[in-house]
């Protein structure tokens, strides 16, 4: 369905805020100037029972103007909607990068900021991919059916409690530069969960399982019919869970992984998609969210896995969480490799990053959450490339002998040079000789991100491959949050490292 950018939205003085805000911004000496005006509107529900828990609906409006003035970042933002608003925030942005020039000057450093160059997109407009605008559809119908769903999983067998989420987004935003470019997009996404929860009387003993239905770039016609069977998962839920309850601790030691994509997108996150940011292995991050073990000088040499590993930065696939037409410094959306046949080939990065490094062009990298925050490199959708005419899954799990099969994301760990890490699981069935033979429990794969990707030895074919994601990837000071999703087909990995958590907990 077609759709046009909100009338709310456009009847706001855009293009005579921005030229007031650059206008200043040029006057005063501006090298670069770039005007961001942003609406976010943010709604969730939450259930516990089938009964409401709580649910709120926000909405940020406002503007952002960043500069490069004497070779220094400056950056202010506001809410004053009109021309002399703009223009004070422009001059409030200029002040700062002169302040920032003097301290990095007396600090003894000579850098610079200079950004890559990048084409002029004048008058572009981009919508992202969806029929029917979640905020489009009454509050009473969402909450009705999440408490339909969530009385589904109530009334089966062993299942004493059900929590139930709806998180959706709405997003405008408005960009324009000194070079020329000016662009205006609006996107949906929204993420749905449910979980089950099973408790022992005799026993006290409890466990969970939730829903694997990814968040997506996509409209209400999710939870409706288009893109995700709700029904048949939540009909196998009950019997899963229970299953999962009389399931047997596993034994710690080697075994081959399938893992399936519901799993692996996370591993691909936190061992790919931070670690292949530039900034974070550059040292720009250090502070807080960490470096990279992919450092800079590895780059065309880094081994990161085995040969059949292939690995794409992405702003542009279908219903990706990060999926844009322009970023927040106008650059247009892209797809890149980051690991090709194995090796570390690229990186994902903003337009100074690129200027700094030699590297050429953005790949279209930098994004901030709110009007009032500062642009950062933000992740792009990195995902696992499948193998055409690949295997299925179920012939991925025929090939082992002795194995377990991963789905579903839990818990996780990772050192803060994305190098040492482990995962746990929603579930985990044992594979003996090419058959699954029930679930296991306790279960967490363990190694470095070399080794583990080291041990792929087959990824799945097209009709294994799946978008996951979140909506709470986190990075930067002040904190900022990014939605992101990673595609991959199920993949075989041999010999991965095994623990029993329960055990781990008793050490």
């Amino acid at each position: 369905m077609a759709h046009s950018i909100d009338e709310a939205f456009t009847a706001l003085p855009l293009r005579a805020l921005a030229d007031a805000a650059l206008a200043r911004a040029r006057v005063l000496g501006a090298e670069h100037a770039d005007f961001r005006l942003e609406r976010v509107r943010s709604a969730a529900w939450r259930l516990r029972d089938a009964k409401p828990a709580g649910s709120s609906d926000t909405t940020d409006l406002g503007y952002a103007v960043r500069v490069v003035h004497g070779g220094a970042w400056g950056f202010a933002s506001g809410v004053d909607l009109t021309m002399d608003g703009a223009a004070r925030v422009a001059g409030q942005a200029v002040a700062l990068a002169k302040l920032s020039a003097k301290v990095i000057a007396a600090a003894g450093s000579d850098e610079r900021v200079e950004l890559a160059d990048e084409p002029v997109h004048e008058d572009r407009t981009w919508i992202s991919s969806y029929e029917t605008d979640p905020f489009d559809v009454p509050d009473a119908e969402k909450s009705a059916l999440l408490a339909d769903w969530s009385a589904r999983l109530l009334r089966a067998d062993g299942v004493a409690h059900v929590d139930a989420s709806l998180l959706t987004v709405h997003e405008n935003k408005f960009y324009a530069d000194t070079a020329g470019t000016v662009t205006t997009q609006q996107r949906v996404r929204l993420h749905p969960q449910l979980t089950a929860v099973a408790v022992d009387e005799t026993t006290g003993e409890f466990d969970s399982m939730r829903t694997i239905a990814p968040p997506v770039g996509r409209g209400w016609e999710y939870l409706t019919g288009t893109g995700w069977d709700w029904d048949s998962e939540l009909e196998e839920i009950p019997e899963l869970l229970g299953a999962k309850m009389r399931a047997p601790s596993v034994e710690a030691g080697t075994y081959d992984l399938v893992v399936d994509p519901s799993n692996l997108w996370l591993t691909i996150h936190e061992s790919i998609g931070h670690a292949t940011e530039l900034d974070r292995a550059l040292g720009y991050e250090a502070a807080y969210a960490g470096t990279s073990f992919a450092t800079f000088d590895k780059l065309g040499k880094l081994r990161y896995g085995s040969t059949v590993m292939n690995v794409t930065g992405d702003r542009t696939a279908e219903h990706g969480l990060a999926t844009i037409g322009y970023d927040d410094e106008g650059v247009a959306s892209q797809s890149w490799d980051l690991v090709k046949d194995g090796t570390l080939v690229g990186y994902q990065l903003d337009r100074r990053i690129a200027r700094l490094t030699g590297l050429g062009r953005s790949n279209g990298c930098a994004f901030a959450d709110s009007p009032s925050h500062v642009p950062v490199q933000r992740m792009a959708n990195v995902s696992l490339r499948p193998e055409p005419g690949g295997l299925s899954t179920e012939d991925l799990i025929g090939g082992v002998e002795r194995g377990i099969y991963v789905v579903g994301d839990r818990s996780w760990s990772i050192d803060m040079q994305r190098y040492n890490f482990q995962f746990t699981g929603q579930r985990f069935y044992r594979i003996e000789n090419g058959r699954l033979t029930g679930q296991l429990r306790d279960v967490a794969y363990q190694a470095t991100t070399t080794d583990f990707w080291g041990s792929l030895e087959k990824v799945g074919g097209p009709q294994t491959y799946v978008l996951g994601g979140a909506f709470n990837c986190g990075k930067a000071q002040p904190g900022q949050v990014a939605a992101v999703s990673h595609g991959c087909p199920s993949a075989l990995f041999r010999g991965v490292n095994i623990l029993n958590t329960t055990q781990e907990a008793g050490r």
